[in-house]
């Protein structure tokens, strides 16, 4: 179809001079492939002989002229083989390749067999970690190394007189381009193989109409040598991950797909890091019980407790984890801090709780738990304080425009199913449900599935957290309390349903774009179109709190030598 769009281009008018079959210059022994197993390898061959039997009819058709291969004679090469195992130049030399393209396996890190995990990690040569990088990255990496082979020429990287390198262009899960496989896979394409993203189709919704295919989000990216890259890099952005796109061009593109062009280095990535690269509150996970259920009490469980006897009444504490938040569940738990030695002897119900946690801990095989088995009436790991704390779900429904993080006054006890802020405030409340926060997380922070992944490494300590004078943490406290009034205004609603974007209140819309707009001023004047153009302006913020922080290993080794 591109060779009829580009003869109608050469031939706006038609013409009668020339054959249709001497037009045509494509026939399907210019493509070359490898598949591993052998039944869809043939369905390959006969699918490539169809579709060039129905363009060749077409192009009768534009140029009024029957136009027809037959008989047979040229037929594709189908390799029969796995492309991870098998040399790409033994198919094809490099420098007789003009585009390396395809839609290789989805496969997440978890999911990969033990043989694939083990290819991966050949490929890759990250080290002793091996990274988590999902199969289609091999694919990448395979490319990067076949046009940047040295067997294109008299040295590594030439290629042979008059040709140019091959280019590249994948279909992939857009797990490539967020969370923590950004740092491990692109550094390899950009300084190992010297690729370039030449252009980029942003996550879009790409189905199937084969029965039980899922749809899945994906991109497609397209690279090219740095020594032939394009001036300009076309990029094209979904509004809607199922409609058209938009398309702009930019001079550089960042392996997060958005505009690189203000930032000093192009291949910046977001590496994880253990502390905060600027000041914030702490944030933290929460308290794991590690009981065997034994310190859980159901609602009903946790009144009769209290009824049969008062005296554990301030010790029986409201649980909240990530769904009990988002789907208002009362869970409650026996947070006995403090509690006097008398009170676990003579009540019935935390002698025999408090017995039963102990024997749990005792039958673990890991040593670190065995020791908890001396303190049966604690935690296993507690991380609580007095006050108030925000509950950071560890995942959320991609549909929601907010992520619904919980503000709690004090007394509840935050479970480690979800990350939590203790001792915080509502102006750090408001900003870290406000639209820029949400921003840095859609597009740096990871996925489950298509799920967002908060985490405190990725998203929350590289985070260019704003600084606050005392004005405007009064006036972001004012802000965020009208967030929390309005979702008060709704009695019975869970903060799934408030989130729900489909039925979310009006007057939530509403105390929630009034908080974006103080928080967005916070970082520049101007108003930001999109949250696209907010994470390329927090990017510019991120690139400056990490100058000469982010060097790379072998550079920050021969300096410390120094």
């Amino acid at each position: 179809m591109l060779e009829i769009e580009l003869l109608q281009a050469l031939y706006p008018t038609g013409q009668r001079e020339l054959e249709a079959a001497a037009l045509s210059k494509v026939d399907v022994d210019q493509f070359y492939g490898i598949e591993i197993d052998e039944f869809p390898a043939r369905i390959a061959e006969t699918a490539m002989w169809m579709m060039d039997h129905i363009m060749n009819n077409r192009l009768s058709l534009e140029f009024g002229q029957v136009f027809a291969r037959i008989p047979l004679k040229a037929a594709p090469h189908i390799v029969h083989g796995d492309a991870l195992e098998t040399d790409w130049a033994d198919v094809l030399p490099p420098e007789q390749c003009s585009y390396v393209f395809g839609n290789p396996p989805f496969l997440g890190a978890k999911v990969q067999s033990e043989t694939q995990r083990a290819q991966v990690r050949r490929i890759a040569a990250l080290g002793k970690s091996g990274g988590t990088l999902d199969f289609v990255a091999a694919w990448f990496i395979k490319a990067g190394e076949y046009v940047s082979s040295p067997r294109t020429g008299d040295g590594a990287g030439e290629t042979v007189e008059g040709s140019r390198p091959a280019r590249i262009g994948f279909v992939s899960t857009n797990s490539i381009t967020q969370g923590e496989q950004v740092a491990q896979l692109w550094p390899l394409l950009f300084q190992r193989y010297g690729l370039e993203i030449a252009f980029a189709h942003r996550t879009f919704g790409w189905g199937s109409d084969a029965r039980g295919k899922a749809h899945v989000h994906v991109v497609i990216i397209g690279l090219t040598r740095r020594d032939h890259e394009p001036a300009e890099k076309r990029l094209f952005n979904y509004e809607d991950i199922n409609g058209d796109p938009d398309e702009t061009r930019h001079s550089a593109l960042s392996p997060y797909l958005f505009d690189a062009s203000q930032l000093a280095d192009r291949h910046l990535v977001v590496r994880e890091t253990t502390t905060a690269l600027s000041s914030r509150p702490l944030m933290l996970f929460g308290n794991m019980p590690n009981d065997g259920g034994h310190l859980i009490l159901s609602e009903a469980e946790a009144a009769n407790a209290i009824q049969a006897d008062p005296a554990i009444g301030p010790y029986v504490r409201q649980l909240v984890g990530a769904q009990d938040s988002l789907n208002g569940e009362a869970r409650f738990c026996l947070w006995l801090q403090g509690a006097p030695l008398g009170l676990m002897r003579a009540n019935s119900l935390l002698k025999d709780r408090l017995a039963a946690v102990r024997a749990y801990r005792s039958a673990s095989s890991r040593p670190a738990t065995q020791r908890l088995a001396e303190t049966p009436s604690l935690f296993g790991e507690i991380r609580q304080g007095a006050g108030a704390f925000i509950l950071i779900p560890r995942h959320s429904s991609e549909r929601r425009r907010y992520v619904p993080f919980g503000f709690y006054r004090d007394g509840e006890i935050a479970h480690d199913s979800c990350l939590f802020m203790p001792g915080a405030s509502l102006a750090e409340f408001g900003v870290l449900t406000s639209a820029t926060h949400m921003s840095w997380l859609r597009h740096i922070g990871g996925r489950l599935k298509s799920d967002y992944r908060y985490s405190i490494g990725l998203v929350y300590n590289p985070f260019p957290w704003p600084t606050l004078t005392e004005a405007d943490k009064a006036y972001l406290d004012g802000l965020a309390q009208a967030v929390l009034n309005a979702r008060a205004a709704h009695p019975g609603a869970t903060l799934a349903d408030l989130y729900d974007p489909d039925v979310m209140p009006a007057d939530l819309r509403r105390a929630h774009r009034a908080l974006d707009q103080a928080v967005d001023r916070l970082y520049r004047k101007a108003p930001f179109d999109s949250d696209r153009e907010r994470v390329e302006h927090l990017f510019t913020l991120y690139e400056k709190m990490t100058a000469g922080l982010l060097a790379a290993p072998g550079k920050a080794k021969r300096r410390r030598k120094a």
